[in-house]
Protein backbone atom coordinates (compact mmCIF):
# COMPACT_ATOMS: atom_id res chain seq x y z
CA UNK A 1 0.00 0.00 0.00
CA UNK A 2 1.27 3.18 -1.08
CA UNK A 3 0.95 6.17 1.82
CA UNK A 4 1.35 9.34 1.87
CA UNK A 5 3.07 11.59 4.95
CA UNK A 6 5.50 14.78 5.41
CA UNK A 7 8.43 14.24 4.48
CA UNK A 8 11.43 14.07 7.20
CA UNK A 9 15.17 14.65 7.14
CA UNK A 10 15.05 10.48 7.10
CA UNK A 11 14.26 10.84 3.26
CA UNK A 12 17.07 13.12 2.25
CA UNK A 13 18.45 10.04 0.51
CA UNK A 14 15.00 9.14 -1.18
CA UNK A 15 14.35 12.71 -2.52
CA UNK A 16 17.80 12.78 -4.12
CA UNK A 17 16.88 9.63 -5.88
CA UNK A 18 14.08 11.66 -7.00
CA UNK A 19 15.76 14.48 -7.58
CA UNK A 20 18.09 12.47 -9.58
CA UNK A 21 15.85 10.56 -11.62
CA UNK A 22 13.45 13.49 -12.60
CA UNK A 23 15.78 14.37 -14.97
CA UNK A 24 16.38 18.05 -16.49
CA UNK A 25 13.57 20.51 -16.42
CA UNK A 26 12.64 19.40 -13.23
CA UNK A 27 13.41 22.86 -11.52
CA UNK A 28 11.94 22.48 -7.35
CA UNK A 29 14.43 18.96 -7.39
CA UNK A 30 17.84 20.29 -8.01
CA UNK A 31 20.52 17.61 -7.23
CA UNK A 32 21.62 19.66 -4.98
CA UNK A 33 22.25 18.11 -1.23
CA UNK A 34 22.45 22.05 0.41
CA UNK A 35 19.15 23.13 -1.17
CA UNK A 36 17.29 19.73 -0.78
CA UNK A 37 18.40 19.41 2.73
CA UNK A 38 16.79 23.62 3.53
CA UNK A 39 13.46 21.82 1.39
CA UNK A 40 13.52 19.20 3.88
CA UNK A 41 13.65 21.49 6.67
CA UNK A 42 11.41 24.40 5.68
CA UNK A 43 8.68 21.77 5.25
CA UNK A 44 9.03 19.88 8.71
CA UNK A 45 9.26 23.94 9.95
CA UNK A 46 6.11 24.56 7.62
CA UNK A 47 3.95 20.84 9.22
CA UNK A 48 4.98 21.91 12.74
CA UNK A 49 3.85 25.83 12.51
CA UNK A 50 1.23 26.25 14.99
CA UNK A 51 -1.71 28.52 14.60
CA UNK A 52 -1.48 29.22 11.10
CA UNK A 53 -4.15 31.39 9.81
CA UNK A 54 -3.91 32.48 6.07
CA UNK A 55 -0.88 31.14 3.73
CA UNK A 56 2.36 32.30 4.31
CA UNK A 57 5.90 31.59 3.39
CA UNK A 58 5.16 27.60 4.40
CA UNK A 59 6.14 24.86 1.97
CA UNK A 60 4.93 21.42 2.36
CA UNK A 61 6.79 18.49 0.91
CA UNK A 62 5.24 14.92 1.16
CA UNK A 63 6.59 11.63 0.16
CA UNK A 64 4.70 8.57 -0.75
CA UNK A 65 6.13 5.18 0.71
CA UNK A 66 5.47 1.64 0.48
CA UNK A 67 3.90 0.76 3.27
CA UNK A 68 5.53 -2.66 3.26
CA UNK A 69 8.88 -2.78 1.70
CA UNK A 70 9.31 1.46 3.62
CA UNK A 71 10.54 2.30 0.23
CA UNK A 72 10.27 6.15 -1.19
CA UNK A 73 7.85 5.79 -4.24
CA UNK A 74 8.20 9.34 -4.97
CA UNK A 75 7.67 12.83 -3.63
CA UNK A 76 4.20 15.82 -3.92
CA UNK A 77 4.80 19.23 -2.50
CA UNK A 78 2.45 22.38 -1.89
CA UNK A 79 3.91 26.14 -1.93
CA UNK A 80 1.30 27.78 0.37
CA UNK A 81 2.06 31.10 -1.15
CA UNK A 82 4.80 32.10 -3.73
CA UNK A 83 6.45 35.19 -4.35
CA UNK A 84 7.01 36.97 -1.47
CA UNK A 85 10.95 35.90 -0.30
CA UNK A 86 11.99 34.78 -3.86
CA UNK A 87 10.34 36.45 -7.08
CA UNK A 88 8.17 34.50 -9.28
CA UNK A 89 8.37 34.68 -13.04
CA UNK A 90 6.27 33.96 -16.16
CA UNK A 91 5.44 35.35 -19.39
CA UNK A 92 1.75 36.04 -20.15
CA UNK A 93 1.00 35.42 -23.56
CA UNK A 94 -1.63 38.55 -25.44
CA UNK A 95 -2.57 39.36 -28.71
CA UNK A 96 -2.83 42.55 -30.26
CA UNK A 97 -3.75 43.57 -33.29
CA UNK A 98 -1.50 46.09 -35.91
CA UNK A 99 -4.01 47.91 -38.05
CA UNK A 100 -4.58 50.30 -40.83
CA UNK A 101 -7.85 50.76 -42.63
CA UNK A 102 -6.31 53.03 -45.09
CA UNK A 103 -3.91 50.13 -46.62
CA UNK A 104 -6.03 47.40 -45.52
CA UNK A 105 -3.92 46.23 -43.64
CA UNK A 106 -4.72 44.11 -40.47
CA UNK A 107 -2.24 41.95 -38.70
CA UNK A 108 -2.57 39.53 -35.49
CA UNK A 109 0.32 39.43 -33.27
CA UNK A 110 1.00 37.68 -30.10
CA UNK A 111 3.02 38.83 -27.41
CA UNK A 112 5.00 37.64 -24.31
CA UNK A 113 5.36 40.06 -21.43
CA UNK A 114 7.34 39.28 -18.48
CA UNK A 115 5.66 39.54 -14.88
CA UNK A 116 5.09 38.35 -11.37
CA UNK A 117 1.31 37.74 -11.94
CA UNK A 118 0.93 34.57 -9.96
CA UNK A 119 2.80 36.77 -6.63
CA UNK A 120 0.14 35.20 -3.11
CA UNK A 121 -1.66 32.40 -5.42
CA UNK A 122 -0.57 28.56 -4.15
CA UNK A 123 1.47 26.28 -6.31
CA UNK A 124 1.03 22.50 -6.51
CA UNK A 125 4.40 21.24 -7.47
CA UNK A 126 7.34 18.73 -7.05
CA UNK A 127 5.00 15.79 -7.94
CA UNK A 128 7.09 13.02 -9.68
CA UNK A 129 6.26 9.44 -8.78
CA UNK A 130 9.34 6.77 -9.22
CA UNK A 131 8.81 4.21 -12.92
CA UNK A 132 8.51 1.12 -10.99
CA UNK A 133 5.62 2.75 -8.90
CA UNK A 134 3.13 4.05 -11.85
CA UNK A 135 0.57 1.82 -11.04
CA UNK A 136 -2.86 1.34 -10.24
CA UNK A 137 -4.45 5.02 -8.44
CA UNK A 138 -0.76 5.37 -6.96
CA UNK A 139 -0.55 9.09 -9.58
CA UNK A 140 -3.76 9.73 -8.78
CA UNK A 141 -2.74 9.26 -5.33
CA UNK A 142 -0.17 11.58 -5.06
CA UNK A 143 -1.33 14.20 -6.71
CA UNK A 144 -4.88 14.51 -5.21
CA UNK A 145 -3.72 13.99 -1.62
CA UNK A 146 -3.05 17.29 -2.00
CA UNK A 147 -6.45 18.60 -2.85
CA UNK A 148 -7.43 16.59 0.16
CA UNK A 149 -5.43 18.79 2.30
CA UNK A 150 -6.47 21.54 0.80
CA UNK A 151 -10.29 20.58 1.13
CA UNK A 152 -9.85 19.97 5.35
CA UNK A 153 -7.49 22.87 5.79
CA UNK A 154 -8.22 25.58 3.17
CA UNK A 155 -7.53 28.51 5.65
CA UNK A 156 -3.37 27.24 4.92
CA UNK A 157 -4.21 28.01 1.25
CA UNK A 158 -4.57 30.92 -1.31
CA UNK A 159 -7.42 31.28 -3.42
CA UNK A 160 -5.98 30.77 -6.29
CA UNK A 161 -4.30 27.58 -6.95
CA UNK A 162 -1.72 26.93 -9.87
CA UNK A 163 0.46 24.18 -11.23
CA UNK A 164 3.76 24.67 -13.92
CA UNK A 165 3.60 22.21 -16.04
CA UNK A 166 7.20 21.32 -17.78
CA UNK A 167 7.97 22.03 -20.95
CA UNK A 168 9.29 20.49 -24.13
CA UNK A 169 13.02 19.63 -23.68
CA UNK A 170 15.31 16.41 -25.23
CA UNK A 171 17.26 14.32 -23.72
CA UNK A 172 20.10 15.92 -22.79
CA UNK A 173 17.55 18.53 -21.53
CA UNK A 174 17.73 21.29 -24.62
CA UNK A 175 14.88 23.62 -24.43
CA UNK A 176 14.13 25.23 -27.96
CA UNK A 177 12.40 27.61 -26.37
CA UNK A 178 15.03 28.78 -24.16
CA UNK A 179 17.40 28.43 -27.42
CA UNK A 180 16.19 31.62 -29.09
CA UNK A 181 16.46 33.35 -25.43
CA UNK A 182 19.95 32.09 -24.98
CA UNK A 183 20.86 32.97 -28.42
CA UNK A 184 19.70 36.32 -27.92
CA UNK A 185 19.87 37.28 -24.22
CA UNK A 186 21.76 35.30 -22.44
CA UNK A 187 24.92 33.13 -22.25
CA UNK A 188 24.18 29.82 -20.25
CA UNK A 189 22.56 27.34 -21.69
CA UNK A 190 19.04 25.85 -20.48
CA UNK A 191 20.54 22.88 -18.05
CA UNK A 192 22.38 25.64 -16.32
CA UNK A 193 19.65 28.28 -16.42
CA UNK A 194 17.46 25.80 -14.97
CA UNK A 195 19.94 24.45 -11.61
CA UNK A 196 20.31 28.26 -10.81
CA UNK A 197 16.48 28.51 -10.86
CA UNK A 198 16.47 25.41 -8.65
CA UNK A 199 19.10 26.85 -6.23
CA UNK A 200 17.20 30.16 -5.37
CA UNK A 201 19.77 31.90 -7.72
CA UNK A 202 17.39 34.01 -9.80
CA UNK A 203 18.77 37.59 -9.91
CA UNK A 204 19.88 36.45 -13.48
CA UNK A 205 16.73 36.52 -14.50
CA UNK A 206 16.01 40.20 -13.83
CA UNK A 207 19.02 41.37 -14.85
CA UNK A 208 18.97 39.82 -18.83
CA UNK A 209 15.22 39.32 -19.16
CA UNK A 210 14.29 41.07 -21.55
CA UNK A 211 11.77 43.46 -20.19
CA UNK A 212 10.29 44.75 -23.28
CA UNK A 213 7.13 42.36 -24.35
CA UNK A 214 8.09 39.93 -27.07
CA UNK A 215 6.99 39.18 -30.31
CA UNK A 216 6.43 35.76 -30.90
CA UNK A 217 6.48 35.85 -34.56
CA UNK A 218 10.29 36.69 -34.13
CA UNK A 219 11.02 33.77 -32.13
CA UNK A 220 12.49 30.91 -33.98
CA UNK A 221 10.03 28.82 -35.27
CA UNK A 222 11.51 25.77 -33.20
CA UNK A 223 10.44 28.26 -30.26
CA UNK A 224 7.20 28.85 -31.72
CA UNK A 225 6.29 25.06 -31.98
CA UNK A 226 7.03 24.56 -28.22
CA UNK A 227 4.96 27.94 -26.59
CA UNK A 228 2.51 26.18 -24.33
CA UNK A 229 3.12 22.76 -24.92
CA UNK A 230 4.15 20.15 -22.29
CA UNK A 231 7.07 17.21 -21.94
CA UNK A 232 6.07 13.80 -22.58
CA UNK A 233 6.59 12.82 -19.27
CA UNK A 234 4.52 15.27 -17.93
CA UNK A 235 1.39 14.92 -20.06
CA UNK A 236 -0.20 12.18 -17.63
CA UNK A 237 -0.20 15.19 -15.10
CA UNK A 238 -1.53 17.96 -17.67
CA UNK A 239 -4.48 15.22 -18.17
CA UNK A 240 -5.23 14.73 -14.61
CA UNK A 241 -5.39 18.41 -13.82
CA UNK A 242 -7.38 19.88 -16.34
CA UNK A 243 -10.05 16.96 -15.47
CA UNK A 244 -9.80 18.95 -11.74
CA UNK A 245 -10.83 22.13 -13.50
CA UNK A 246 -7.31 23.59 -14.41
CA UNK A 247 -6.66 25.26 -17.30
CA UNK A 248 -4.29 27.50 -18.61
CA UNK A 249 -4.54 31.56 -18.55
CA UNK A 250 -2.01 31.93 -21.31
CA UNK A 251 0.71 32.15 -18.91
CA UNK A 252 3.96 30.20 -19.88
CA UNK A 253 7.07 29.10 -18.08
CA UNK A 254 10.13 31.85 -18.70
CA UNK A 255 12.63 28.94 -19.82
CA UNK A 256 10.90 26.25 -21.25
CA UNK A 257 7.31 27.95 -22.32
CA UNK A 258 5.72 25.29 -20.67
CA UNK A 259 1.93 25.89 -19.36
CA UNK A 260 1.06 26.90 -16.15
CA UNK A 261 -2.41 25.61 -15.51
CA UNK A 262 -4.46 27.34 -12.53
CA UNK A 263 -8.03 26.92 -10.84
CA UNK A 264 -9.89 28.65 -7.59
CA UNK A 265 -9.38 26.50 -4.69
CA UNK A 266 -13.17 26.13 -4.37
CA UNK A 267 -13.70 24.89 -8.16
CA UNK A 268 -11.34 21.95 -7.66
CA UNK A 269 -13.21 19.28 -8.34
CA UNK A 270 -11.58 16.96 -6.05
CA UNK A 271 -11.96 20.11 -3.38
CA UNK A 272 -15.83 20.19 -4.29
CA UNK A 273 -16.82 16.60 -4.25
CA UNK A 274 -14.56 15.20 -1.06
CA UNK A 275 -16.52 14.76 1.73
CA UNK A 276 -15.89 13.52 5.23
CA UNK A 277 -16.94 10.19 6.88
CA UNK A 278 -16.84 8.60 10.45
CA UNK A 279 -14.49 5.82 11.07
CA UNK A 280 -15.80 2.49 11.73
CA UNK A 281 -12.37 -0.52 11.18
CA UNK A 282 -13.69 -3.87 10.30
CA UNK A 283 -12.84 -6.14 7.46
CA UNK A 284 -15.01 -5.65 4.58
CA UNK A 285 -16.32 -6.74 1.33
CA UNK A 286 -16.53 -3.45 -0.39
CA UNK A 287 -15.11 -3.29 -4.27
CA UNK A 288 -14.92 0.66 -4.15
CA UNK A 289 -12.04 2.59 -4.71
CA UNK A 290 -11.17 5.57 -2.64
CA UNK A 291 -8.58 8.31 -2.22
CA UNK A 292 -9.17 8.87 1.66
CA UNK A 293 -6.84 11.02 4.22
CA UNK A 294 -6.96 11.97 7.76
CA UNK A 295 -7.80 14.94 9.06
CA UNK A 296 -4.70 16.08 10.82
CA UNK A 297 -2.09 18.44 9.55
CA UNK A 298 1.14 18.03 10.98
CA UNK A 299 0.46 14.21 10.97
CA UNK A 300 -1.00 13.97 7.29
CA UNK A 301 -1.85 10.41 5.64
CA UNK A 302 -3.58 9.53 2.51
CA UNK A 303 -3.88 6.47 0.81
CA UNK A 304 -5.99 4.67 -1.60
CA UNK A 305 -8.30 2.00 -0.35
CA UNK A 306 -10.92 -0.15 -0.70
CA UNK A 307 -14.23 0.90 1.80
CA UNK A 308 -17.70 0.89 2.64
CA UNK A 309 -19.18 4.02 2.73
CA UNK A 310 -22.72 4.47 3.67
CA UNK A 311 -23.90 7.99 2.64
CA UNK A 312 -26.81 7.66 4.95
CA UNK A 313 -24.97 8.06 8.01
CA UNK A 314 -22.07 9.62 6.90
CA UNK A 315 -19.79 6.61 8.23
CA UNK A 316 -17.45 4.41 6.57
CA UNK A 317 -16.00 0.99 7.29
CA UNK A 318 -12.12 0.73 6.86
CA UNK A 319 -9.59 -1.96 6.93
CA UNK A 320 -7.51 -2.26 9.94
CA UNK A 321 -4.35 -1.92 8.06
CA UNK A 322 -6.01 1.40 6.01
CA UNK A 323 -7.03 2.82 9.79
CA UNK A 324 -3.26 1.98 10.75
CA UNK A 325 -1.69 3.73 7.70
CA UNK A 326 -4.22 6.41 8.46
CA UNK A 327 -3.18 6.43 11.68
CA UNK A 328 -7.60 6.85 12.89
CA UNK A 329 -9.34 5.00 15.38
CA UNK A 330 -12.77 3.84 15.88
CA UNK A 331 -15.08 7.12 15.64
CA UNK A 332 -12.47 9.45 14.39
CA UNK A 333 -13.30 11.27 10.92
CA UNK A 334 -11.67 11.03 7.56
CA UNK A 335 -12.14 12.83 4.33
CA UNK A 336 -12.67 10.98 1.10
CA UNK A 337 -12.60 11.06 -2.48
CA UNK A 338 -14.19 7.79 -4.97
CA UNK A 339 -12.61 7.09 -7.69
Amino acid sequence: MLVVRPISMSDYDALHTCAVESGHGFTSLPVNQELLTNRITHSEYSFAKPQVTEPGDEGYLMVGFDSDSDEVAGCTGIEASIGWDVPFYSYHISTIVHSSPKLGVNNVVKLLTFGNNYTGCSEICTLFLREKFRGGLNGRLMSKCRFLMMAEHPHRFSKTVFAEMRGVSDEEGNSPFWQWLQENFFSIDFTMADYLTGIGKKGFIADLMPKLPIYINLLSPAAQAVIGRVHDNTKPALSLLEKEGFTCRNYVDIFDGGPTVECDLRNIESVRHSFRAKVAISEHSSDNDYLISNTLFENFRAVAAKAAHDHATESVIIAPDVAAALQVEHGDYVRMLAQ
